[in-house]
């Protein structure tokens, strides 16, 4: 694992992603509308425009020297709500960010991780796998998610590396702009952030022939069924 490109990588658990790339001696390149930390090459994109985000994919792939050996969708973003209280426009960017962006930096990044043998780390969620109110953008585009790993998985099977993580709720900054009904409780236990991105990087490790197709990872309380 050498070059990695990480969209979100500036906060959450994209940037717990590029500090775990960078500690394992990888080179991490961010997709993000805000600056990542202090050293890491990235791109200023706004992830709901996807065809700017296959270009800026691109035009990291080139700063990376031609090639990249993997690449993380660790962006995305919710705002909770009914249906009928969510603006259309906002209901569709949850939906553009967290899976259109998924396959448009994925797509870009396809060409060249077939060459390396790299590897692919998409994140949904567990509400990726059970339904709850209130959240209709954020599990339709979390579903979304499961359902394009896995056949991009059977596509690129033998070609490049596709891992399908899942992860739970994780002390990130992803609560604080919700209403306080929508925000976990102060005795909820949630997921350290590094914890997931070390998964990540464990996927991105496999050896030649070896792939981990799919992970949940979550605080040790949490169930991710329904």
């Amino acid at each position: 694992m050498d070059a990695v490109i990480v969209t979100g990588g500036s906060s959450g658990l994209g940037a717990a992603v590029v500090d775990a790339v960078i500690k394992a001696g990888g080179r991490p390149y961010v997709i993000d509308r805000q600056a990542p930390k202090e050293g890491v090459d990235w791109i200023e994109c706004d992830l709901a425009d996807t065809r700017a985000a296959e270009q800026a994919t691109r035009d990291l792939i080139a700063r990376a020297g031609g090639t990249v050996d993997g690449v993380v969708t660790a962006a995305g973003m919710d705002v909770p709500g009914t249906l009928e209280e969510i603006p259309g426009e906002v209901w569709d960017r949850i939906v553009a960010v967290d899976l259109l962006a998924t396959a448009a930096v994925i797509r870009a990044a396809v060409p060249t991780l077939k060459r390396t043998h790299g590897g692919v780390v998409t994140i949904s969620s567990t509400l990726g796998i059970k339904a709850v109110s209130d959240a209709t953008a954020y599990c339709a585009a979390k579903f979304g998610v499961v359902g394009f790993t896995r056949a991009l998985a059977a596509e690129l099977a033998g070609q490049v590396g596709v891992t399908l993580l899942i992860p739970g709720g994780m002390r990130t900054k992803f609560f604080d702009d919700r209403d306080a009904k929508y925000k976990p409780g102060p005795d909820a236990i949630l997921n350290d952030p590094a914890n997931v991105a070390a998964a990540v990087v464990f996927a991105l490790s496999q050896p030649a022939g070896c792939a981990v197709r799919e992970l949940v990872v979550a605080a040790e309380t949490e169930s991710s069924y329904p």
